[in-house]
C-alpha cells in the first residue's frame, strides 16, 4: 500500500530547468564555448559539481578545484538571482493539487533533491508547509542514479521504500528511484522515461485514485 510521495523538484513541481541552463550557458560563454539546451538535459538531477565537470568537458577545459569551486559559486549566484523573483505562478500544472491532496487524506510527502535551493524555492511558491520532509543537496554526499535522497526520505517518513512513490523527470532520477525499490513514476516523455514502472505527461489531472489505478494496471 502507497503511504508516502516523494517529488523531485526541477521539472516535476517547478520548471527551473529554464534558470539553471541560462546560468550554466552564462559560465560557459565566459569561458569562450556555449552548451546546447539538450545537452543540458544530461544535467537533470546531478550535482552541480558534476555538471560543472561535464560542461567543462564540452568545452575541452580543466581548473583546479579552487578554480573550479568558484566557478560552480558563481553559477550559483546567477541561479538565485534568476530565482529570487519566483512565485505559484512558477508552479507547474496538477503539482500543488496533488501535493494537497496527498496532505489532505493524511498520507506523507517529501522532496527528493538535488538542489541546494529547495528551500528556497518551495518557500517562494508557498509549499513549504505541505513537505513532512526535504531532503536535498544540501543533505545528501551521493548523486542520482545512487538512491540515497530517496532512501532518506522513505526513512524521514519512517516507510519502506516499497510504500512509496517517487515521481521524477529525468534518466538517472528514475534509475535512482528503481536501484531504491521506489515505484518510480516518470513525468515527461515516454521515449526518454521508458525505465520508470507508469510514464505520465505532467502532473496535470493526476489524483490519487487515478495513481492507484495505473499502478493496478502495471
Amino acid at each position: 500500500m502507497i503511504k508516502g510521495y516523494i517529488f523531485d523538484l526541477d521539472g516535476v513541481i517547478v520548471d527551473t530547468a529554464k534558470y539553471h541552463y541560462n546560468a550554466w550557458r552564462r559560465l560557459a560563454n565566459t569561458l569562450d564555448f556555449d552548451i546546447t539546451e539538450e545537452q543540458n538535459e544530461n544535467l537533470k538531477g546531478v550535482s552541480r559539481v558534476e555538471s560543472l565537470e561535464y560542461i567543462l568537458g564540452i568545452g575541452n577545459l580543466q581548473f583546479s578545484a579552487q578554480k573550479m569551486a568558484e566557478m560552480a559559486e558563481q553559477k550559483n549566484t546567477w541561479y538565485v538571482e534568476s530565482i529570487s523573483n519566483m512565485d505559484k505562478s512558477e508552479l507547474l500544472p496538477g503539482s500543488e493539487e496533488l501535493i494537497k491532496e496527498i496532505k489532505n487524506k493524511g498520507l506523507k510527502v517529501s522532496l527528493g533533491s538535488a538542489s541546494k535551493n529547495s528551500m528556497r524555492i518551495l518557500k517562494a511558491t508557498k509549499l513549504i508547509d505541505y513537505f513532512d520532509a526535504v531532503i536535498d543537496g544540501t543533505k545528501t554526499t551521493e548523486s542520482k542514479p545512487h538512491p540515497q535522497v530517496f532512501l532518506m526520505g522513505a526513512e524521514a517518513l519512517k516507510l519502506k521504500p516499497e510504500e512509496c512513490i517517487v515521481f521524477e523527470d529525468s534518466i538517472n532520477g528514475i534509475k535512482a528511484a528503481n536501484n531504491g525499490g521506489f515505484v518510480s513514476i516518470g513525468v515527461g516523455d515516454q521515449k526518454i522515461l521508458h525505465e520508470a514502472d507508469i510514464v505520465i505527461p505532467s502532473l496535470e489531472g493526476i489524483t490519487i485514485e487515478k495513481l492507484n489505478s495505473l499502478i493496478a494496471q502495471h
